[in-house]
């Protein structure tokens, strides 16, 4: 409040903040949108494996041990009770008797028992007897569905384990966007590079224009997403991904940003997602990295600075200027706009250079025809002399 009254009394009106937007793609790749209200939970178990795979570490974890020492407590119990039935726990002393499993004499060592079985140990000091059908096929039993176990446990730990997520961690893009001029036309770019000396295989690169919008019949479309053209027509958006690239979108008709100015840039309200996307050179498997600029990260009239040397016998990248940009002249007009003067400036340059070549040819006949004689080789008005065989006047 002191503020307002102290900007009111010096007469001065301040700009208005602009609220601070909020992201739907961080700066790291993560996606800030939350599922809620997800009434049909059953369809997460439908993919219990990518259910699992998706968990957090902790969780997977968690869910790793227990899966575990439920199935061996679940036997233990069940080999517990065969031992309880058949009454194995009452003869421990008599050596004419036969139990179903030798030794085991209490809930632990049946819990013993489980895991020797199911993990297929073997001490040798508890034995199953032949003397114990229901035993036999409770051993069965174990024996497949600890494999099915194993094998679900294990695939879901090492599709965890490989997942190509955190090599998406060394691929990095640029703190900011910059927009200047390239061969005349202004253009919005943005770096990428690969801190990793294994390469990204097929990679390709899209950027994605996150704005809301309301079309003609009044719908409000919020995020509505704009594909911005960086080179799919020219194959460009496919990188060799060695060192660092500038990825360059040309601001033309096509553009989203082809009226936009400066100052109507910054005025604006939008978010603009890069997504590349590769196959891993070690493992094979796709991997994607993101990022995301807003209106503040958009730097115009600026250009990257270099981060390529050559050194003896081989390039070196220099990282610490991976990020930084100089300021370069740059119209803060539109593209369209630029693009109008410059078509202006050639239309004027075409019809000008013609005409004064006229007035040269002229100046000159005019002059030969007083001078007499040179000027009979030409016509009238500086034109050629007619070709041979024709008569003259």
């Amino acid at each position: 409040m002191a503020q307002e009254n102290a900007a009111s009394a010096s007469g001065r009106e301040e700009p208005p903040r602009r609220r601070g937007r909020q992201r739907y793609v961080e700066k790291d790749g993560r996606c800030n949108v939350q599922q809620g209200n997800v009434r049909e939970t059953y369809r997460y178990l439908t993919d219990l494996f990518t259910t699992l795979v998706d968990l957090q570490w902790r969780l997977s974890l968690l869910f790793f041990v227990l899966a575990y020492a439920l199935t061996w407590l679940f036997f233990g119990a069940i080999w517990w009770l065969i031992a309880y039935g058949r009454g194995d726990l009452e003869h421990l002393e008599d050596t004419a008797w036969t139990p179903c499993v030798n030794n085991l004499n209490g809930f632990v060592a049946a819990f013993l028992f489980s895991i020797e079985t199911e993990t297929t140990i073997g001490y040798g000091h508890r034995v199953i007897t032949d003397q114990c059908p229901e035993g036999i096929v409770l051993l069965l039993l174990q024996a497949i569905l600890g494999s099915m176990v194993n094998a679900f446990m294990v695939g879901c730990m090492f599709v965890k384990i490989s997942q190509p997520n955190k090599r998406a961690a060394t691929l990095v893009f640029s703190s900011h966007a910059v927009v200047s001029l390239r061969d005349g036309r202004l253009c919005l770019m943005f770096r990428v590079g690969d801190l990793r000396s294994s390469h990204i295989v097929e990679a390709s690169i899209r950027a994605k224009l996150i704005r809301s919008r309301q079309t003609l019949e009044g719908e409000f479309i919020p995020l509505h997403q704009t594909d911005l053209s960086v080179g799919f027509d020219t194959g460009d958006d496919r990188l060799f991904l060695v060192s660092p690239l500038v990825i360059s979108h040309e601001i033309d008709a096509a553009s989203p940003f082809w009226e936009a100015s400066r100052r109507a840039l910054e005025r604006d309200d939008f978010e603009i997602v890069v997504i590349l996307e590769g196959m891993v050179e070690a493992t094979g498997m796709t991997c994607q990295a993101r990022s995301s600029y807003l209106v503040d990260e958009v730097l115009w009239g600026h250009r990257f600075t270099s981060v390529l040397t050559l050194e003896d016998g081989f390039y070196e990248v220099d990282y610490a200027s991976f990020h930084q940009t100089f300021e370069v002249p740059t119209p803060s007009c539109s593209a369209r706009e630029l693009a109008e003067t410059a078509a202006r400036l050639d239309a004027h340059l075409y019809w000008s250079i013609p005409s004064r070549l006229d007035e040269k040819v002229e100046e000159e006949g005019v002059g030969e025809g007083a001078g007499g004689g040179a000027g009979a080789d030409k016509g009238q008005n500086g034109c050629l002399p007619p070709p041979e065989g024709e008569s003259k006047v």
